[in-house]
């Protein structure tokens, strides 16, 4: 895995990852995806929509922990703060051996820049929610909200992923 590859590829699934209508209808459509995603590849998860800082879709699989949910939060509130991935966030502070504690005095007790967070984008408008996956190793966490999204945007998902480690 190289981290400036990783990081131009979270860039173009930012960039093209952009709804042309997001409601809470849309919201709960991608919750349910994600949980149906879940359950077909035997994972479990916690996930969360949330839409102009509203929660709208919350749903904490069987075999997850409170912890899960916690981790959920921290990474949203990146994606809320920053308007970017959780994920595209970690590998940039990593790769500049910085951290959003140590740049921006962010507690890690509220803040997380591992994967599994990812913008609601709007064509035209831009961030207007967060969708959060947890429960998985953070590469994974991404990879499963991009393959979600994409699908939903009528996007290939093998043209947006990750390449393997």
């Amino acid at each position: 895995m190289d981290i400036k590859t990783d990081l131009q590829r979270i860039a173009l699934q930012e960039e093209t990852l952009k709804f042309e209508r997001f409601d809470k209808a849309t919201a709960w459509d991608l919750g349910t995806r994600l949980k149906t995603a879940c359950e077909e590849q035997g994972v479990c998860a916690t996930i969360e929509v949330r839409l102009a800082r509203d929660t709208v879709f919350f749903y904490s699989m069987p075999g997850t922990s409170a912890s899960n949910a916690d981790w959920a939060r921290r990474k949203r509130n990146v994606v809320e703060l920053m308007e970017l991935s959780s994920y595209r966030v970690g590998l940039s502070f990593k790769l500049q051996g910085d951290s959003l504690e140590d740049l921006m005095g962010l507690p890690l007790r509220d803040y997380a820049d591992h994967g599994g967070s990812f913008p609601v984008l709007v064509k035209g408008v831009g961030c207007i929610g967060a969708v959060t996956v947890s429960g998985l190793p953070q590469r994974e966490d991404h990879a499963l909200v991009v393959q979600v999204l994409a699908q939903m945007c009528g996007v290939d998902p093998s043209e947006l992923a990750l390449e393997d480690e």
